[in-house]
């Protein structure tokens, strides 16, 4: 069995590697300035941004390895495991790391917005590929930020506050514009989907699966639920769940019209009660299934 360091804290990982310890809540590191530094495969208690300034290769990300190419940037969260197993070996590397603790946000405006950084769940073939400019400016952030955790005044951990905010705000801008690139190049993606979603209730999923789900459609076209949803919604301007939604309801009209029941209609498309069938279509036309028929036969 491999070794796994559990990353408590941010300084449980600065001392395995033999980095300099700043700061109880944050940790910024300059891995080119390592003179002892060795792999490690990390259990992490705290949020995690790498940026790798040459290839890396077969690391590990939950259960598949990966290589992470150079000027690209990872994101990980507490929970998640990643790394590479220690051999006893030590290792020269080059680029930067920035770890933070969860308790460093509470309270604050920050904490609040964590669930709007998508990227701390996208998975690693979905890292951020920064152009030299997005580089410097990260690393120009966390220069910043690795000399403001020297200081201990009042105005230290707001300032620190303030800096990490800056840097997940430009991470976000810059997946942003990555995503836009994709969307631009992926005009295939909605197709998938749609084949995927077809094929979901063409080959019986629903009957073991029930409706199908954000996560599964993203399972199947190998990309993260996170990354999904903001790459389905970068090119349609709305989520991923309420286009499955919309998908559902027009099989659901198909239904209807040959000649399906309600109760019929809800099985056939994985609903568990017909009553929840009959709400969600109602929510998207504006009424009942029953009055659809209704509608239909009056014509």
């Amino acid at each position: 069995m491999k070794q796994i360091l559990k990353v408590h804290n941010v300084n449980d990982y600065a001392r395995y590697i033999g980095a300099p310890v700043l700061h109880p809540l944050v940790s910024v590191i300059h891995y080119d300035e390592l003179e002892h530094c060795r792999h490690s495969l990390n259990n992490y208690d705290v949020y995690g941004i790498f940026i790798a300034d040459e290839t890396l290769e077969e690391l590990v990300y939950g259960l598949t390895t990966y290589d992470l190419h150079r000027h690209a940037l990872m994101c990980v969260a507490p929970g998640q495991i990643g790394g590479k197993a220690d051999t006893g070996e030590e290792i020269q590397t080059k680029g930067w790391a920035l770890l933070f603790d969860p308790e460093l946000l509470h309270g604050t405006d920050l904490e609040r917005q964590m669930n709007g950084y998508t990227y701390f769940s996208y998975n690693t073939n979905e890292a951020l590929l920064m152009t030299d400019a997005q580089r410097h400016t990260i690393v120009t952030l966390l220069e910043a930020l690795r000399q403001e955790l020297s200081n201990d005044d009042q105005h230290t951990r707001p300032i620190i506050t303030a800096l990490l905010q800056l840097v997940l705000e430009h991470i976000a801008r810059f997946y942003a514009q990555q995503l836009t690139s994709e969307a631009t190049r992926s005009n295939d993606l909605l197709t998938r989907f749609e084949n995927l979603l077809g094929r979901y209730y063409s080959d019986g999923t629903y009957r073991d699966q029930g409706l199908p789900t954000v996560k599964y459609c993203a399972q199947g076209l190998f990309l993260s639920p996170n990354y999904f949803g903001d790459l389905v919604k970068e090119i349609t301007g709305d989520t991923a769940g309420n286009t499955i939604r919309r998908f559902v309801m027009k099989r659901a009209q198909q239904l209807l019209f040959a000649g399906c029941t309600v109760s019929q209609t809800a099985d056939q498309l994985g609903f568990e009660y017909p009553q929840h069938f009959t709400r969600m279509f109602k929510k998207c036309y504006g009424m009942s299934p029953s009055d659809y028929i209704k509608q239909m036969r009056s014509k």
